[in-house]
């Protein structure tokens, strides 16, 4: 069964003194920033210390045993990469397999043309603004066709990709959803929207990260079937029938899961899946079981 999604609404614009709130799982809202004492966050951090010395040390061939029985058994093929930001543990299966991306290449699009402006000394227009919040929040793809248009379409992209460190992206030159990307070259791109080693400032990657924890509820699936109550979830998912690059439909979801304990970047992609449907179902329990498994273990 899927579990509740946490949303976050970006109530205001992404300049300073936007007032940012959680939605979380039990429903109650709250505002960004300090949820915790510096001593209730050092007495949660014991707690959790403790309880994760009690768990069974990490058995990643395990893991990969079950999770290749279960795509096995799956119609087309899954790859996934996780990381956990608390433990520094990760756990990738065929995460480097290359896959058509579909809309998860909105978030590129998105951050490479936020890098350009950045270098310009410039920020995104209102105009690039509306249109970035529709491309990403509702995946509206003729914003993401302006948007594409104005980062330099694929060479432009690739550019910034390379800044970003991203190995086996290759943006197709001017239609975006045809571009191939891999699970941990989303991670690497993940990370470059939550680490302050990122080139891209911090204002641009909590944009970008506003954005994606705010999509629209029809579209708040994928990675999310790995949060629990009152973890905070930010994601994009791609999804096209495949008819020049394969057969079936390509299913993809990106994104954070974070709570008090773990903080997880996960990409899955999946090609060759007969229905959406069939393919929202393997990335949800690919990604479930993932976390489930990393979040079960000790150190």
């Amino acid at each position: 069964m899927r579990r509740h999604l946490i949303v976050l609404a970006l109530v205001a614009g992404s300049g300073a003194g936007s007032a940012v709130y959680w939605f979380m799982a039990d429903g109650e809202k709250r505002e960004g920033g300090v949820v915790a004492s510096a001593g209730e966050s050092a007495a949660a951090g014991r707690d959790v210390s403790a309880v994760r010395l009690a768990l069974p040390p990490f058995d990643p061939g395990a893991l990969h045993r079950d999770l290749r029985t279960y795509i096995r058994k799956r119609p087309g093929r899954a790859g996934v990469m996780v990381t956990d930001l608390r433990t520094g543990r990760s756990f990738g299966e065929n995460d480097g397999g290359r896959f058509v991306t579909a809309s998860i290449m909105k978030v590129d699009i998105l951050a490479s043309l936020l890098l350009q402006r950045q270098r310009d000394g410039r920020g995104l227009t209102g105009a690039e603004r509306a249109l970035a919040g529709t491309m990403i929040r509702e995946s509206d793809n003729t914003a993401a066709d302006v948007l594409y248009a104005e980062a330099g379409y694929g060479p432009g992209v690739a550019r910034a990709n390379r800044t970003f460190g991203l190995k086996h992206t290759k943006p197709f030159p001017t239609s975006w959803g045809s571009s191939v990307t891999s699970p941990t070259d989303q991670v690497r791109l993940l990370t470059n929207l939550v680490s302050d080693r990122s080139p891209l400032k911090a204002r641009g990657r909590r944009y970008v990260l506003g954005l994606m924890g705010s999509v629209l509820d029809e579209q708040a699936w994928g990675i999310s079937a790995a949060a629990r109550p009152g973890e905070r979830v930010a994601l994009k998912n791609g999804w096209v029938p495949l008819r020049f690059q394969g057969h079936g439909w390509a299913v993809n979801s990106i994104g954070r899961v974070s709570g008090r304990d773990h903080d997880f970047l996960i990409a899955v992609c999946s090609s060759g899946n007969p229905t959406m449907e069939t393919g929202v179902s393997t990335v949800e329990h690919v990604a479930d079981m993932v976390v489930d498994g990393l979040r079960a273990a000790g150190p």
